[in-house]
């Protein structure tokens, strides 16, 4: 039986250094990571989807291609003839990477502008997978549609998993970011943040205290990332913890998080397995940080 992973939030154009010393093109955006690693490693009986809006310009088609090519459905992809795609340039320093953007006007920004599209591309997604930027990029008007259209989807019995990503230069304050978050983990069944964020933006002493926090608001299943270090997982009141093996290289440490919960939701939808996926999510992204770039084939 055919299954739906959906994405939704913004994909945009990436300038990402090379080796030599300049940039490549290329295309990238955290929900939109986690769906290619999703893509690669779901089985194939799983359709791998994703919702954003792009413009109508050669840089947007390029996109779209782009996203096709990687076997990603694009049909929720709208159009818009007003607006173009963002960009982002990565500035990395020892693997570790800052980023420079202009998105300051992109479509992705009315991806949620429309209640009854939602609904429609809801209506046969099995996973529906989003973030803290897929929010923070949005008006709040279309915030409200958009978890509007989760708590429905939730109650037909779609999954929803969210990845808090915490992007504080993209909100108006720190106060509706978190609140914010929040109501979005009362919307969902699975969360995924890091620690350093939520430790920095809700003054969480250890992860333990994060995944508990999510657990209050509504996830039935948290599962906090905490870089190199032990990581907590926290289901049904049952915490657990895992330690991720050393990393030998790291080369770039760009969509880190985004491929980890790759690696974890494909294990954890076919298995339910804790350890299992939480150890294919750490080898995951210890593959892709120690090549340049978001996206790498596997």
């Amino acid at each position: 039986m055919t299954q739906t992973f959906l994405s939704i939030g913004e994909c945009m154009v990436e300038m990402a250094p090379t080796a030599v010393g300049d940039y490549s093109l290329g295309f990238a955006g955290d929900t939109l990571n986690t769906a290619w690693y999703a893509r690669q490693l779901l089985a194939q009986e799983w359709n791998v989807s994703h919702l954003t809006a792009v413009g109508e310009d050669a840089i947007s088609n390029r996109m779209v291609e782009f996203i096709a090519g990687a076997g990603i459905r694009t049909d929720l992809v709208q159009r818009r003839p007003d607006c173009t795609v963002g960009l982002y340039l990565i500035q990395l320093d020892n693997g570790e990477r800052s980023f420079a953007y202009w998105r300051s006007d992109s479509a992705a920004r009315r991806l949620a502008d429309d209640p009854a599209r939602l609904d429609a591309a809801f209506a046969t997604a099995n996973v529906i997978y989003l973030s803290g930027i897929t929010l923070a990029i949005l008006p709040l008007q279309h915030r409200l549609t958009l978890f509007d259209a989760l708590a429905s989807a939730r109650q037909r019995g779609a999954t929803v998993v969210f990845d808090t990503n915490l992007r504080p230069r993209l909100w108006d304050s720190h106060e509706t970011m978190r609140q914010t978050i929040m109501t979005a983990a009362g919307v969902s069944d699975i969360l995924l943040p890091s620690f350093d964020d939520e430790a920095t933006f809700f003054g969480d002493a250890t992860p333990d205290d994060t995944a508990r926090r999510y657990a209050d608001a509504g996830a039935p299943l948290v599962v906090v990332k905490n870089g190199g270090n032990e990581a907590t997982c926290l289901r049904n009141a049952h915490l657990s913890h895992f330690t991720p093996p050393e990393v030998a290289k790291i080369v770039d440490t760009t969509a880190a998080g985004d491929s980890f919960n790759a690696g974890f939701l494909a294990t954890y939808l076919d298995t339910g397995n804790l350890d299992d996926s939480m150890a294919a999510g750490a080898a995951l992204a210890a593959r892709v940080i120690g090549e340049r770039g978001a996206l790498i084939r596997l």
